[in-house]
C-alpha cells in the first residue's frame, strides 16, 4: 500500500512540476492525474498495483473534503463586500450551466431520433 501510495503522489508531483515549468493554467493535480491516466494506459499491470490502495482511497474520499471546507470559511472572510459579484457569478454560472446541459439534451436527443434509438 505504501509504494502505491508513493505512485499517486509522485505523479502529482510530477503534475505540479509540469505545471510550473510550462506556466499553463491548469492545477498540477489535474495533469498529473492525465500523466498517470497515459502511465495507466501503457502498462496495465500499474493499475493491479494502484487498484488496492486507490480503493482504500475512495472509501474515506469525505474525509478529503473536510480540508477545503475548512479553507473556504476560512477564505469567507475575504469575501466581504463582494456578495453581489459572488451571487452574480452563482447565479448567471447556474443559468448557464442549464442552458448548455438543455441545449445538449435537445441535440442528443435529435440524433436518437434520427437513429431510432428514442
Amino acid at each position: 500500500m505504501l509504494a502505491a501510495f508513493a505512485i499517486l503522489l509522485i505523479f502529482q508531483c510530477l503534475g505540479e512540476g509540469v505545471a510550473f515549468l510550462i506556466g499553463v493554467p491548469i492545477p498540477g493535480p489535474v495533469i498529473g492525474m492525465l500523466l498517470l491516466f497515459a502511465a495507466l494506459l501503457a502498462w496495465p499491470r500499474l493499475q493491479e498495483l494502484l487498484e488496492p490502495t486507490a480503493s482504500e482511497l475512495l472509501r474515506h474520499l469525505s474525509l478529503l473534503f473536510v480540508p477545503a471546507g475548512v479553507g473556504i470559511v476560512v477564505a469567507a472572510a475575504s469575501g466581504r463586500g463582494q456578495w453581489v459579484a459572488i451571487g452574480a457569478a452563482l447565479v448567471g454560472s447556474t443559468l448557464l450551466t442549464l442552458g448548455v446541459t438543455a441545449f445538449v439534451m435537445q441535440a442528443l436527443s435529435r440524433v436518437g431520433k434520427e437513429q431510432g434509438d428514442v
